[in-house]
């Protein structure tokens, strides 16, 4: 040890030694508040997350295991793609998203409780709802980053065979011959139909406040989109819009529903992630759902739905291979997630107060509710 070091070493020693006894203990007292004043943060930081976690049900479980493992695949693959921690970190932004709607929409309906209506409180509980809505929609963008997490080659030969083997035609080119502006219009109506089905069972049983089958029907189309969304990662498909492209005699021509669609289409169209359809998956496992819970509303879905997966063909969006792949997706979907809605704790709980001010999981005090409220006593 050199003559310097040892020095300074003795020099605070001495200033230890020096400090009095009234110093030590101002100095203990400070540490023992920085302590009490962290204690009681992670106290009120754990309480919060159990009243987030409590006020989450099986969609939102179903939702973080998809982000949990895409995040694993990103992280895994990170080499063929091109921007990975960029994608982890829209993955860990989504699931804190999700996790605050959830706490949130908890904490609404606690002040609800205790002191009624407002604005707010029924502000939150639309979003606390209806957000597995655009988090379908963000699963679905985000696939546009992923195609080449497995392989960056296409897979489209394999379908286009696949269809000339069932068909005996490329079925996108042969229906060409039928085309019509009246006609073309028509099937992209039918197409825009996709975007209702979840819309109108979810609402029928929002409006009647059904939560236990409205949640139902959330987790039956999350199951069958995690499936389909896996599937596409590993199996990228661009869909006959771009591998046959160049191949028909000229665009789609129609009315307003056309218009529409080229115009949703120019925002959000993303390549790849065509194989299974999600237009299928999704809406059969709302038709499912409209089955199990409002037979009547399954019936009148089923003439839209059949033709909407005609025009699924007729557009140019997908083979014949991905309706059939969509629709098994999608039946997995509710067979899965109603298994999945019988388990404990399936629909969303919360923390309630006792008298003395300690947090306890209790089951919802409404009928099939989907969320309990933390109450105040």
């Amino acid at each position: 040890m050199n003559e310097k070091k040892a020095q300074k070493i003795a020099s605070l020693a001495m200033a230890s030694t020096w400090q009095g006894a009234g110093h030590t203990g101002e100095g203990d007292a400070f540490l023992r508040d920085a302590e009490s004043i962290l204690a009681k943060a992670l106290k009120g930081m754990r309480t919060e997350v159990a009243v987030a976690w409590a006020g989450s049900g099986a969609y939102e479980r179903v939702a973080l295991s998809y982000l949990g493992v895409s995040s694993v695949l990103i992280a895994y693959f990170a080499k063929n793609l091109r921007h990975p921690f960029r994608l982890l970190g829209v993955q860990a932004g989504a699931t804190l998203v999700v996790m605050l709607l959830c706490w949130v929409g908890a904490r609404a309906a606690a002040k609800e409780t205790r002191f009624g209506v407002s604005f707010g409180t029924q502000w939150w509980h639309f979003w606390r709802h209806w957000y597995p809505h655009l988090f379908f929609l963000f699963c679905f963008e985000e696939l546009a980053h992923l195609m080449t997490l497995f392989t960056p080659e296409w897979q489209d030969a394999k379908l286009l065979a696949f269809d000339h083997w069932l068909t005996g035609v490329q079925p996108t080119i042969w229906l060409e011959q039928f085309a019509t502006p009246l006609r073309n219009d028509g099937m992209q109506f039918f197409y825009l139909t996709y975007f209702t089905y979840l819309l109108i069972l979810g609402g029928i049983l929002y409006h009647r406040r059904e939560w236990q089958a409205y949640w139902s029907v959330m987790t039956y189309s999350m199951v069958g989109y995690m499936c389909g969304y896996l599937i596409a990662m590993f199996f990228p498909i661009e869909s006959p819009w771009f591998a046959l492209a160049g191949a028909w005699k000229a665009p789609l021509a129609g009315g307003p529903f056309t218009a529409t669609i080229n115009f949703i289409e120019h925002l959000g169209r993303v390549r790849g992630a065509a194989f299974p359809s999600e237009h299928v998956a999704g809406a059969t496992a709302a038709v499912w759902g409209a089955w199990k819970f409002r037979r009547w509303l399954f019936w009148v879905m089923v003439p839209f739905f059949v033709l909407m997966c005609v025009s699924t063909i007729w557009g140019r969006y997908h083979y014949v291979a991905d309706i059939f792949g969509g629709m098994t997706t999608g039946t997995l979907g509710y067979v899965i997630g109603d298994r999945i809605m019988k388990w404990k704790g399936a629909v969303a709980t919360v923390l309630r107060s006792t008298n003395a001010g300690t947090p306890r999981v209790e089951a919802n005090p409404r009928a099939q509710s989907g969320v309990t409220v933390p109450q105040g006593r």
